[in-house]
């Protein structure tokens, strides 16, 4: 193979083509948006620069690997600064919890707290070590036969991989909020606590072992030094060519058609949009006769994510809040309940609040303060009016942060921006307009989830959170590892080295030129 696409630029995507590209790959990125990034776009309103997502950055190593295979440095493109704590998790009374790789302030919290449950936190940080060895060897790699999964069964079955997060999480502590406080992580790749497979409990070991991070300048300056990359490899990029569809031939992906007619041909496609969004909208279904319409919309998607990204005249510094919060409901298993049964916008949440000018204070102007506020919400299979229920829904997380953690908000934000779902759905193609695609359940997990290569289309991969090994940073990154392996080196005769007087970055489509297939779902 020498010359393949990719389709969107989020985390995976760029990993994927950075790659492939240092593979000697002639690769060419299409982003349907103005700036790369997919999910990790930012926002930059009256001097205030708002990361879109994600903001928890763990395991550095997995970045580090992708400028080690291009001949580079990452630490010459872009800093990584730990974060401590990890998370300060408030309680429904506001008294926080502070989670954290020192364990003895972890024990010393605890005694204070829920004293019974000093001995069950040491089982099980016992426990997720056993888990996170077994985990963490499945990550990259690909999951695309049933033999495949046969081989880790025994240890599935034995680690109690059938159990939630929050039955596991239950086994060692009796304290409801900190039961709550170590099973919560899930969230963070669009489970449910309640059901999400009990293997996804190796966050937390993966978190102790390499520590929560933030990127100097915000997970922007990481897509920035992603674009830096790819240029330097050769890698040629469109923005605002949204693709119409993927072309097949023979069963084989030859490339794509975009929006406004032009073609691209390719050998291979990688598509690092939303998997059941690649396939309702860019494959005629009569072409993936084991993806089909009813397999896809069979699947449990994520919650969805209200969000809010404020600027404020005034700093917020002797409010004890930290860099990473996490406000708890009381209710904790009601809502959990509520949002992933799609019954409804929840009256009451929880939130979790960034507020990364804590470390970074260049993201607001000086004196100001930079904030994103964010509310787990159903999907758009929920009867939701987002049009009617947006404004009420922002006023009311307004509200409570001001009456409980930023005092005078109102008469203090100069700058603001939200997302629902909608966005989700419109913007960044995401069925259902979930955050986070595939819920990572057991049964949809590894095998079961949707395949790095496609069973119907010869050529055609995925990265990203809806395939193998799931959402997160960690998951997406090592998804393009695992597609970076399945496609291999081009073969020396097809080499092609771009000349270097080719612009690298275009903000405008190829020339049109008639289309070789049929129409999408003709």
């Amino acid at each position: 193979m020498s010359r393949i696409i990719v389709i969107g630029s989020g985390f995976g995507g760029l990993s994927a083509a950075a790659r492939l590209a240092a593979r000697g790959h002639q690769v060419e990125l299409f982003e349907k948006r103005d700036k790369l990034g997919g999910r990790a776009y930012v926002y930059e309103i009256d001097g205030f620069t708002f990361d879109a997502g994600p903001t928890v950055i763990t395991a550095p190593w997995i970045f580090d690997e992708i400028w080690d295979a291009a001949g580079r440095r990452r630490q010459d493109y872009f800093q990584l600064v730990p974060c401590d704590p990890f998370y300060r998790i408030f309680d429904h009374s506001h008294r926080p919890f502070d989670f954290s790789a020192d364990v003895e302030l972890m024990l010393r919290q605890i005694e204070q707290r829920s004293p019974s449950d000093v001995e069950g936190f040491k089982a099980f940080m016992a426990g997720t070590k056993e888990i996170f060895d077994k985990g963490m060897a499945l990550i990259d790699q690909p999951f695309l036969n049933l033999s495949d999964m046969v081989g880790v069964v025994p240890d599935l079955v034995r680690l109690q991989s059938y159990r939630s997060v929050y039955g596991f999480v239950s086994k060692f502590f009796t304290d409801d909020f900190l039961r709550s406080c170590f099973s919560f992580q899930p969230l963070l790749i669009g489970g449910n606590p309640l059901s999400a497979a009990s293997l996804y409990v190796l966050i937390h070991h993966l978190e102790r072992k390499w520590g929560i991070h933030y990127a100097l300048g915000g997970t922007g300056a990481i897509v920035a030094s992603f674009a830096r990359l790819l240029k330097e490899l050769g890698v040629r990029i469109h923005l605002n060519a949204e693709v119409d569809r993927i072309n097949v031939e023979q069963g084989r992906a030859v490339g794509i058609r975009l929006q406004d007619g032009s073609v691209k041909r390719a050998d291979a496609v990688v598509s690092n949009a939303d998997v059941a969004w690649t396939y309702l909208n860019l494959v005629p279904e009569r072409l993936r006769p084991h993806n089909s319409d009813k397999r896809i919309k069979s699947r449990s998607y994520s919650m969805s994510l209200f969000v809010i990204y404020f600027g404020t005249s005034r700093q917020y510094r002797e409010q004890g809040l930290a860099h990473h919060n996490i406000m708890m409901n009381r209710n904790y298993k009601g809502l959990l309940r509520q949002i992933f049964a799609n019954k409804g916008l929840p009256q009451d949440f929880s939130l979790y609040l960034h507020m990364p000018t804590l470390t970074d204070p260049r993201l607001a102007p000086e004196g100001c303060e930079a904030f994103y506020v964010l509310s787990p919400v159903p999907h758009l299979g929920a009867s939701i009016d987002w049009d009617v229920q947006a404004g009420p829904y922002r006023d009311a997380i307004i509200e409570f942060l001001e009456q409980n953690y930023l005092p005078d908000l109102r008469a203090n934000i100069v700058a603001e921006h939200s997302i629902d779902p909608r966005h989700f759905s419109n913007s960044l193609n995401s069925y259902l307009g979930s955050a986070f695609s595939t819920q990572p359940t057991l049964t949809q997990s590894a095998w079961f989830r949707p395949h790095n290569r496609s069973e119907d289309i010869e050529n055609l991969y995925f990265v990203g959170a809806g395939t193998h090994p799931g959402a997160g940073v960690p998951g997406v990154v090592s998804s393009a590892k695992i597609v970076d392996s399945l496609i291999g080196d081009p073969a020396p005769a097809t080499v092609q080295v771009l000349s270097p007087t080719v612009p690298a970055v275009s903000t405008r489509t190829a020339p049109a030129v008639p289309a070789d297939t049929p129409p999408a779902g003709g």
